[in-house]
């Protein structure tokens, strides 16, 4: 477990809150981050892997007319799986991860690398946008950093 993920795990018992997450390029790795620790089950509560755009509509309410204008990889849907994902699980916050981690799949409008998190809690939704250089473990383990460093700033902003 990674010096940010205790750091997240600090925060939330501190706090008595809980997360959920909702991922699609990262495939499970941040919550595989947030459960590494022994006794996560107080802080962590599960999560949706949703690669297939029919997965984030019927599991975390991601509207479908937002995946048709926007595409699966774009900051509305991030919003909207970690909206959706917190409040399916009953947790405080949610996070979500969607983007491109290659080596295929890019486009010169989303290219690979594209990747974008967001947390959702009780206060609102912050998504960031981020463009993320090279292979595709690199670009996963980037992304999973990155939404663990945004759920960290969102505890200490709370």
């Amino acid at each position: 477990m990674g010096d940010v993920a205790e750091r997240v795990a600090a925060g939330l018992l501190a706090c008595d809150q809980t997360v959920a997450v909702a991922e699609s390029c990262t495939g499970g790795g941040v919550g595989a981050c947030l459960t590494a620790r022994g006794g996560s089950s107080a802080y962590f509560l599960g999560g949706v892997i949703a690669y297939a755009n029919r997965i984030k509509a019927a599991l975390l309410g991601v509207q479908e007319s937002i995946l048709e204008r926007h595409g699966a990889v774009s900051a509305p849907v991030a919003e909207e799986m970690a909206i959706g994902v917190r409040a399916r699980c009953g947790a405080d916050y949610g996070i979500a991860v969607t983007g491109i981690a290659g080596p295929d799949g890019g486009t010169e409008e989303k290219p690979v690398g594209l990747v974008f998190v967001a947390v959702a809690s009780g206060l609102g939704c912050h998504v960031l946008e981020l463009r993320l250089a090279g292979d595709r473990p690199a670009i996963r383990k980037q992304s999973v950093d990155a939404a663990l460093g945004l759920l960290l700033e969102t505890l200490h902003s709370a």
